[in-house]
């Protein structure tokens, strides 16, 4: 396979490039390619899957909406999502073509997930869902609540995200531990291994999860996990809900020994009548984490910078994987 598909495609056109957000609101995309519309959404394709040579994974679909053309896309070589993990794709790429570059969102989703990630932390810890509970019932809760200043936090899973956390972080006057699949030195100090888990959760006060779903990582938080993290700890959870394992988290929340803020769950949606919506000491957001005002205007520059690589034959940025 090429890099610079600038040939007519199989149906005799241009080259097919499958979008998952309209291309007239995309500012200087290459005029290579003949530009489809599909957003995972309804029961027809907008055109033959097999002549697409690059296709954007839908958006926020659930996990398989995304998968259903490309065991079609024989022709693809490049399959981009707007997700920073690609844990619903990686399993389908035996399906396509060898050599097929899966890239992933890398650059789109850090500020927004280390925003919540952070509003997460603080309003667990200053107590807010119990503030709003009794601004509901005209209670007033005053005392005294945990703080985020001389606290230790330890983030699991220091890639771009778990940096974007960071980075939000540094005001707050806390001690930041970084734990990541292998060790490595940063500006900032250490980055270790996942290994030495066991000996760092019992330093931290809060632990946020900020690492990729993979078979390394799911279940990494078990009840061995959970069992080593200090009383009265906090859990963030802004990974993927199968890093969590939620029955020992509830163990652990339930008997009060620990607290936990999720934007993500297992399962997910969390169906009505589950117990992590009651359980005590639990925050739970709706997977929002990439869900902003920021998400669209990083999308473009995303597409745009990688379809003009494309086009161009240059390297293509935030490969992850190849079929």
């Amino acid at each position: 396979m090429t890099d610079t598909p600038t040939t007519a495609g199989p149906g005799g056109d241009r080259p097919q490039v499958w979008l998952s957000v309209p291309p007239d609101g995309i500012d200087g995309l290459p005029d290579t390619y003949e530009y489809l519309f599909w957003d995972g959404t309804g029961p027809d394709f907008p055109g033959d899957p097999g002549e697409a040579v690059f296709y954007v994974v839908p958006y926020m679909k659930g996990p398989t909406a995304g998968a259903l053309p490309l065991p079609r896309m024989r022709n693809v070589r490049v399959v981009q999502t707007l997700t920073a993990g690609v844990d619903t794709i990686v399993p389908h790429l035996r399906e396509l073509p060898p050599g097929v570059r899966l890239c992933n969102a890398r650059g789109v989703h850090e500020a927004s997930t280390a925003e919540l990630a952070l509003a997460l932390i603080l309003a667990s810890l200053r107590g807010i869902p119990r503030f709003v509970r009794g601004q509901d019932n005209e209670k007033w809760y005053a005392g005294f609540y945990p703080a985020l200043a001389d606290r230790t936090v330890l983030i699991v899973g220091y890639g771009s995200i778990g940096a974007a956390v960071e980075d939000r972080l540094l005001p707050f006057e806390c001690e930041v531990l970084r734990v990541a699949r292998g060790a490595r030195t940063t500006a900032r100090g250490p980055v270790h291994a996942v290994d030495e888990l066991p000996a760092l959760l019992p330093l931290a006060d809060v632990v946020v999860v900020t690492t990729p779903l993979t078979e390394q990582t799911r279940g990494l938080v078990d009840a061995s996990f959970l069992a080593a993290m200090k009383d009265g700890s906090l859990l963030v959870n802004v990974a993927r809900g199968r890093v969590v394992d939620t029955k020992a988290l509830l163990t652990e929340t339930e008997s009060g020994r620990l607290t936990a803020a999720l934007d993500v769950t297992d399962p997910e949606p969390l169906p009505p009548g589950h117990p992590l919506w009651h359980a005590p000491g639990v925050l739970i957001s709706p997977h929002v984490g990439g869900s902003t005002s920021a998400f669209l205007p990083r999308a473009h520059r995303l597409i745009r910078s990688q379809l003009t690589r494309f086009a161009s034959g240059r390297p293509l940025e935030n490969v992850v994987a190849t079929s």
